[in-house]
């Protein structure tokens, strides 16, 4: 698989020509802090947290588009530079604090500095999604755009019991015979829009480029403790893989839940 970088720096495709329907994003794959932004008064530790990145999710998701010769595009800086996954107005677009960490680098940012935030990083990641789909379009090529991310165990001090978590809007077309497969596995904790929901606007980049197309998206998110070595990581992306190869997708139409193919 072949890897380009745009000129940006900021943004990742792998694989660009991917015979699959698969369209991956990792939307916060990276800790990695421009030099020119610095290290926003935090330690090198805290860059290793997942308030900086989803620790193991672009391993997960290199491994399994390897496997369905699909498409990876992912960005290539810290969600402390700026939140991909965020709408432009959201208040956590570029946090000043991230649960319970205060971020002084990101306090007090002018609008010309936030406007740099986003011509860094958000708006060429969104390009390349947005150009990565057209041309499949053009093409004739169906497209399903999945997002994979991590999240932490413990938040604001509450443990989490779900192993993963399928995130959905009222399109169910991969989230629901997704979630059925999952569940029938053993010794596995699903959460069905756990530990977020898109009412939390964790949904924004599957709203922006595969709902408002009608394409068929969902969001996998991995507790990071089940992916933090890369047995973990191979096991979770070899499952997923070969559920999501399976699903049989109808038409770009919410509200059609989908299935396997036999």
């Amino acid at each position: 698989m072949g890897n380009e970088r745009s000129s940006e720096q900021a943004v990742r495709v792998t694989n660009p020509g991917g015979q699959s329907p698969y369209v991956f994003t990792c939307d916060h794959a990276s800790n990695y802090m421009p030099a020119e932004i610095g290290t926003l008064g935090l330690s090198q530790d805290d860059f290793q947290r997942h308030i900086a990145w989803d620790p193991g999710a672009l391993a997960v998701a290199t491994v399994m588009a390897n496997a369905l010769d699909a498409t990876l595009i992912e960005t290539c800086m810290s969600r402390l530079v700026i939140d991909c996954n965020r709408p432009l107005d959201a208040h956590n677009l570029i946090p000043a604090t991230s649960e319970t960490t205060t971020i002084p680098g990101n306090a007090g940012l002018t609008p010309d500095q936030r406007q740099a935030r986003v011509d860094l990083a958000w708006r060429p990641f969104h390009n390349t999604i947005a150009a990565t789909i057209e041309e499949r379009l053009a093409a004739g090529r169906e497209t399903r755009l999945v997002s994979v991310h991590s999240y932490t165990p413990v938040y604001f001090g509450e443990k989490r019991p779900w192993h993963i978590g399928i995130i959905h809007d009222e399109d169910e077309r991969i989230s629901a015979p997704l979630l059925r497969a999952l569940n029938s596995v053993a010794g596995i904790r699903v959460g069905a829009n756990e530990p977020y929901s898109p009412a939390d606007l964790v949904y924004f980049t599957l709203e922006h480029h595969a709902r408002a197309r009608g394409l068929a998206c969902a969001m996998i998110e991995i507790r990071n403790d089940e992916i933090a070595d890369a047995a973990g990581q191979r096991k979770w992306a070899e499952l997923l893989g070969s559920l999501l190869a399976n699903i049989h997708v109808g038409g770009n139409t919410g509200g059609d839940k989908g299935g396997v193919n036999a």
